[in-house]
């Protein structure tokens, strides 16, 4: 590659490190970074046994109507039921339902109560935020805390207590959860997390120290899909269907689980569904107990490092003109690129995973693209400048064909033979200046080979004041040796005018000797491997240069073979047979008067 490639690719490679950082550092492909990462992180693991779902469903609605006119006793019986068995009962009983004010003064003691009794049960509150922003002190952007809606007096106190609310990332899934709060100097726990953290304490073992963003926020690591975690209908336990000891030393989740409850939302690994927030909480609650969170990277660092490798893979794929190889290198990268993702989540690092694969991708397209651009480029200029050698209807059948192949060998070929050249060129070249004899021969060769291309000839060579030409060759010519005959009379009849001009300018004149032959000849590349030359070879090529030698000016020879094949559109004169150098017998030749074009 030059100098001048190198820059210019050096160039690009700088201009993709530079967008892949700005698009990476603002994520301005936020939604399709969470489709890939969600693909990628949200795989389910399996879900923890220990972590039970007590479902109000649609059949415990229906046995016991509209959650909204319950007694809270049904809540007290529930708990009643669990602790049946007094060598196994459940290590913790949370309730994801908001028990805010008094509905009715015996149920709401009886609850109290049988939560106390219990010592193992944990309440949801909700967090009401401010709809406006502020600026806290680390200058981070929050939304206020306005108040909290507890769980009336009497079951708080009894009770361990934690926010139930979750966020929703900018695409309404959640993904995220801030698992802790302060309001008005108190420490607010998640609800998970208060689940999590009296779970170690009755278990005697020290919670995980959960790592955060600067926002107080971690990724969730989703275990299950949604209906992944085992759930058993409220109604069923309160008429006794279920042994108690199923929930012996499990951690029970007790929440709405139908959807006109309005507690369902979108998650990362829902395949179309929504999750129940129970089961949310269940997912968290296990992210907790396995220690598997992930908060985000610094940002610029790793768009640093993205936009790095996509501006060398960049420069790498310019210069890598094999497409194999190069589609490789971009499935590597991309492989690659995921698997240093999938590790640093597995590390409890998350990283936005779009921009590496999506620039690899962009700019292997646009690589390709370029180099497509410029083979065509490079075809077209190849097919401009084979155009001066060979009639543009065969360049443009060749075109079509895309065939440009080329070796060494012929193939036999009947084709027609047509030799020209200028009588008394030797005699004038030595009268004029140099500049002039070039400027007579220019034209004169002008004159040839567009008499040669209008008849769909391809030029074979120049020999000094000599023109080749052979019909039917490269490709299948229809009436070739019709159209070589007509060539020649062009020629000729051009001659007459060139003439004229030349006389006028030159007070010199110039004449054409035109010879015409067909037959069998060995077409194809003569020569070595670096250097070719397309022709034809043969007694016929030998025969029609003969007949040129022997033509008077302004005269077409013919041979016997030609006009046999055409002689009903020719009009001729007989000059009998002549000898020919180098043939030891003589061939009968015609002198041709005019064509019958109207037959072509």
């Amino acid at each position: 590659m030059n100098k001048k490639g190198m820059i210019r690719d050096f160039a690009e490679a700088v201009a993709v490190f530079c967008i892949v950082f700005l698009l990476s550092v603002t994520n301005l492909l936020s939604t399709m970074d969470y489709i890939l990462k969600d693909a990628l992180y949200q795989r389910p693991r399996g879900v923890d046994s220990r972590i039970k779902i007590i479902a109000i469903d649609e059949a415990t609605l229906e046995a016991l109507g509209p959650i909204n006119t319950w007694s809270r006793s049904y809540y007290a019986d529930l708990i009643h039921a669990l602790n049946a068995n007094e060598t196994l009962k459940p290590c913790v009983i949370a309730f994801d339902v908001i028990f805010s004010g008094y509905v009715d003064e015996e149920g709401d003691r009886a609850f109290a109560e049988a939560a106390a009794d219990s010592g193992n049960v944990v309440t949801a509150n909700q967090l009401i935020y401010s709809e406006k922003s502020e600026i806290g002190e680390d200058n981070l952007r929050y939304y206020p805390i306005e108040s909290v809606v507890y769980p009336y007096k009497e079951l708080q106190e009894v009770t361990q207590n934690g926010y139930a609310n979750v966020a929703q990332d900018s695409d309404g899934v959640v993904r995220r959860i801030t698992i802790q709060e302060t309001y008005e100097g108190f420490s607010q726990l998640s609800f998970s997390n208060a689940i999590y953290t009296f779970y170690c304490d009755r278990q005697g073992i020290t919670p995980h120290k959960i790592k955060t963003d600067k926002y107080g926020k971690t990724l969730i690591n989703y275990s299950g899909k949604p209906g992944d975690y085992e759930y058993i209908s409220m109604i069923d336990i309160l008429n006794g269907e279920i042994d108690s000891r199923t929930f012996g030393d499990s951690i029970v989740l007790v929440g709405a689980y139908a959807p006109g409850m309005q507690d369902n939302f979108n998650v990362p690994n829902g395949n179309s569904r929504q999750m129940f927030g129970v089961e949310i909480h269940a997912n968290i609650l296990q992210a907790f107990m396995q220690d598997r969170f992930s908060i985000n990277g610094n940002p610029y660092i790793f768009s640093a490092l993205w936009a790095l490798l996509a501006g060398i893979f960049h420069f790498e794929f310019k210069r890598n003109k094999r497409v194999w190889a190069t589609a490789l290198i971009l499935l590597i990268a991309i492989v690659g690129g995921l698997g240093i993702g999938l590790s640093l989540n597995n590390k409890g690092i998350t990283v936005s995973l779009i921009y590496l694969p999506f620039a690899l991708i962009i700019s292997y397209i646009y690589c390709l693209a370029i180099g497509y651009i410029a083979e065509r480029l490079k075809r077209k200029k190849v097919l401009n400048a084979f155009k001066k050698y060979v009639a543009p209807e065969i360049v443009e059948e060749i075109a079509k064909k895309g065939d440009f192949k080329i070796k060494l060998g012929g193939e036999n070929r009947d084709i027609a033979v047509l030799f020209v050249d200028i009588r008394g060129f030797t005699t004038m070249s030595e009268a004029l200046a140099p500049e002039q004899v070039v400027e007579i021969l220019n034209q004169y060769l002008n004159l040839t080979t567009n008499a040669i291309f209008k008849n769909k000839g391809t030029l074979d060579k120049f020999v000094g004041d000599a023109t080749m030409a052979v019909f039917n060759s490269p490709f299948d010519l229809d009436d070739y040796e019709f159209r070589a005959v007509c060539a020649a009379m062009d020629i000729v009849a051009g001659g007459k005018a060139l003439e004229r001009e030349l006389m006028e300018k030159f007070g010199r004149s110039v004449g054409f000797g035109v010879g015409v032959n067909c037959g069998p000849a060995v077409v194809g590349n003569v020569g070595c491997e670096f250097r070719m030359d397309f022709t034809a070879i043969g007694d016929t090529v030998n025969t029609a240069a003969r007949l040129e030698a022997n033509a008077k000016k302004g005269q077409v020879l013919i041979s016997d073979a030609v006009y046999e094949r055409i002689k009903d559109r020719i009009e001729v004169e007989e000059v009998g047979e002549i000898p020919l150098k180098g043939k030891s017998k003589g061939v009968f030749v015609y002198s041709v008067v005019s064509v019958n074009r109207g037959q072509v």
